[in-house]
């Protein structure tokens, strides 16, 4: 069984003369509320550090703990796409607005990217290719989800201080019963994707708004 992202893909890369490699990944396609959140993180192949795997597969503390170590010692650049932009042009392009501004972002800009999943955005010129379950196999894109998730996971919890009652504090937008719940009891917020079916069908029965 492997064990985790290794430096394959940036191995390859480099060999093939390339010299700044950018993971690149998102986090927050699923959610109700909240915006996108994209990373691209250049890590330094010399200082890598330990433990990089899927976020989704690492404890909080282990996320804040690794976090901060990718913030030392690598290139790191954080953007969003908005709830407006995912309602008025949809999630899939939302994302990949998000993750071509955190590699417009980047200073100097990546050579190379490594891209999680099946499409490379098509905003992206830069040489990149796309990797399937990359958070899981390359150590730049799996950097690129932890960053990416602890601060959109942030994002939430300041949000849920504001809008009290859909939990976003613990389930971070995701359609959880409590928000599902949430969401028919107090309302619609201005925060909520009105395109994703289960708030476009609240606002459709009429609920309450709530700013």
């Amino acid at each position: 069984m492997k064990a985790g992202p290794d430096l394959s893909f940036e191995l390859r890369a480099r060999s093939e003369g390339y010299l700044r490699i950018a993971g690149v990944d998102e986090v927050g396609r699923g959610p109700l509320a909240g915006p996108v959140t994209a990373a691209a993180v250049v890590l330094d192949i010399g200082t890598i550090p330990a433990g990089l795997n899927d976020s989704k597969k690492l404890s909080a503390k282990a996320r804040e703990t690794l976090g901060k170590l990718i913030h030392q010692q690598a290139e790191v650049s954080i953007a969003h796409a908005t709830v407006d932009e995912i309602d008025q042009i949809n999630i899939l392009r939302a994302s990949h607005l998000a993750m071509e501004r955190a590699v417009a972002a980047l200073d100097p800009p990546p050579d190379y990217l490594l891209i999680d999943g099946n499409m490379i955005p098509r905003g992206l010129t830069i040489p990149a290719l796309a990797v399937v379950k990359g958070d899981a196999r390359s150590v730049s894109i799996a950097a690129a989800s932890i960053v990416a998730k602890i601060c959109r996971d942030r994002t939430m919890v300041d949000l849920a201080q504001q809008h009290p009652g859909y939990g976003w504090e613990t389930n971070m937008g995701y359609p959880t019963k409590c928000h599902t719940l949430a969401l028919q009891n107090l309302g619609v917020t201005a925060h909520h994707r009105r395109s994703f079916k289960p708030v476009h069908n609240i606002l459709y029965q009429g609920k309450s708004l709530s700013d």
